[in-house]
């Protein structure tokens, strides 16, 4: 440990209780994606105090600081936390009237970022940087609500409903060079280093239109498009034994609107589907199959029917686990449990950050501190020291062996990186994924 790297530490832990009471608020104001107003004015207060240059309502409440005046050519790392909460109603912090609850912990990212600025915007450890840190708070990770991000879309207001895709869609990740990116992780280990395969998706809205009629005296001038979406749904369920394991496909839906009253024939149906595989061949297989079933529904009960269909994740593409993450877990938690993601190990689930891979290196950490499963009521802190303070220390320290000496390693990792899509080829790629299909089978 040199002597920046000791001053980096003593500052986070001097301002531990700031940086929990920081994270402890977040968590007890949970908001959904794209609606992080609150969490993102908490955010830019904190960061424009002590950065060069702030940034605000960035695909709607994204908010960016430069620690450094932005210099054309110069290395940028990012630290990114996310602002979104996940909607888990039960849960002892959620949002009485949102169910919006931080049970995915992203309110521990925001710790991380918000105490790794505290300690990278004291003047000698920002002078010993060659380059800048971009501390990004990005909004909706979790890729809920696909009717209201479609009513947003409509507004023009975003094209993608993921925050990162919307960021590199405007080019806001244009001057990023490299991102260094966080999760809690339920389990055994306080830290692990590195990412695993997770799956991509699209997104689906179903709407399925009938007509209303008195459902006791009547039925029979009705057309149900509630008996239209169920049929649709079962043959959505006959079509799962054609999924190969291999693709890791997962197609969930949700009812959003199932009709009005119990007296009159359901006019309207709404359902909401994600479409996920860990390739695009497997999402755009599954995604046909989705929709034919669906149209099945529609045909068997002479519904109309539509299906609006918009890109949401790209598969995330696992790197080699950073060795500069990994000692400096093991520095700051000398006793702890560390390890490194293995190359086995795959996710079914999806995040955004898996189409920064695409594009730019990502340098991934996850650490506990948190027990239950995410995205469910049991989500507990129980660690605050690792769950916040371990992550705060972990991306200030990474910012800094990246950028210190020269920024060799920094410039290294750039270099080394080949890219799958340039951001123009990044947009065009998910464009193709837009799509509406609409069938009228009515009598």
């Amino acid at each position: 440990m040199d002597k920046i790297e000791a001053k980096i530490l003593k500052i986070i832990d001097e301002h531990r209780q700031q940086i929990i009471d920081f994270a402890e608020d977040i968590y007890q104001h949970p908001e959904l994606g794209y609606k992080e107003t609150r969490t993102a004015s908490k955010v830019f207060d904190l960061l424009q105090k002590n950065t060069a240059k702030t940034e605000k309502s960035l695909a709607i409440t994204g908010v960016k600081a430069y620690l450094k005046d932005p210099q054309e050519n110069e290395i940028n790392l990012a630290l990114i936390g996310e602002l979104d909460a996940v909607s888990s109603p039960h849960h002892a912090y959620a949002d009485k009237t949102t169910g919006a609850c931080h049970a995915c912990g992203h309110h521990c990212q925001l710790a991380g970022m918000i105490g790794a600025a505290l300690a990278l915007t004291d003047e000698e450890i920002k002078n010993s940087l060659a380059g800048n840190v971009t501390f990004f708070a990005v909004p909706s990770e979790e890729y809920g609500e696909v009717e209201f991000k479609l009513n947003l879309k409509e507004k023009n207001l975003i094209k993608y409903g993921g925050g990162k895709s919307e960021l590199l869609r405007i080019g806001a990740f244009n001057d990023i060079d490299i991102a260094i990116t966080h999760h809690s992780r339920p389990g055994t280990a306080d830290v692990v280093v590195g990412d695993r395969l997770s799956n991509g998706f699209v997104s689906k809205v179903i709407r399925y239109k009938g007509r209303a009629a008195h459902a006791a005296a009547n039925p029979h001038l009705g057309v149900n498009a509630l008996n239209a979406a169920a049929l649709g749904l079962n043959a959505l369920a006959m079509q799962r034994e054609t999924f190969q394991d291999k693709d890791m496909v997962r197609v969930h839906t949700i009812l959003t609107k199932g009709g009005s009253l119990v007296n009159v024939i359901p006019e309207e149906v709404v359902i909401e589907s994600l479409v996920r595989a860990n390739n695009v061949q497997a999402i755009e297989d599954a995604s046909k199959k989705t929709d034919r079933a669906f149209e099945a529904g529609a045909l068997a009960l002479g519904a109309n029917l539509e299906i609006y269909t918009s890109p949401g994740y790209l598969p995330t593409i696992p790197r080699a686990p950073s060795n500069d993450i990994l000692d400096i877990a093991k520095m700051i938690l000398p006793q702890g449990s560390i390890r490194t993601a293995q190359p086995h190990e795959s996710s079914a689930g999806s995040s955004d950050v898996g189409d920064l891979t695409h594009v730019m290196p990502v340098l991934t950490f996850e650490t506990g501190g948190v027990s239950g499963d995410l995205h469910s009521k049991d989500f507990k802190i129980i660690n605050k020291d690792i769950a916040y303070i371990a992550t705060a220390k972990i991306m200030a320290l990474t910012a800094y062996r990246l950028l210190k000496a020269n920024a060799e390693k920094a410039k290294s990792i750039k270099k080394d990186f080949k890219p799958i899509f340039s951001i123009e080829e990044y947009k065009k790629h998910m464009d193709q994924f837009e799509s509406v299909l609409k069938k009228n089978f009515s009598n």
